[in-house]
């Protein structure tokens, strides 16, 4: 379930940062910056986004200005991946995990 996001990996004239454009905004007209997963403590889309570039590693900071991703690479590290993740944001349920049934939803929600 969910929309993969479209992503376009643009070219920088700056090793170590990578650039991306997508085609949904996730700040508005803000700016996000993160310089690592602890400070990514919201539940908005950049953050969730901040922290899942972060798990995948190599990573030093992240700044996110709408539907534009900037990643700064640690030293020695590639953009391999990155892409991937980006594109996964909104995928909910992933390839071999069963979405919840009808009942198993109505039964949460009455337990709940």
């Amino acid at each position: 379930m969910g929309q993969p996001i479209t992503v376009v990996e643009k070219p920088t004239a700056t090793p170590g940062i990578v650039r991306f454009e997508i085609n949904r905004s996730l700040t508005g007209m803000g700016h996000e910056r993160y310089r690592s997963a602890a400070e990514a403590t919201g539940q908005r889309p950049p953050d969730e986004l901040a922290r899942r570039l972060f798990e995948r590693g190599g990573v030093e900071a992240v700044h996110i200005f709408s539907n534009i991703i900037t990643v700064d690479l640690a030293p020695g590290a590639d953009g391999s991946g990155l892409l991937e993740v980006i594109q996964g944001l909104f995928i909910h349920y992933r390839p071999g995990v069963l979405p919840p049934t009808d009942e198993e939803l109505a039964a949460a929600a009455d337990a709940g």
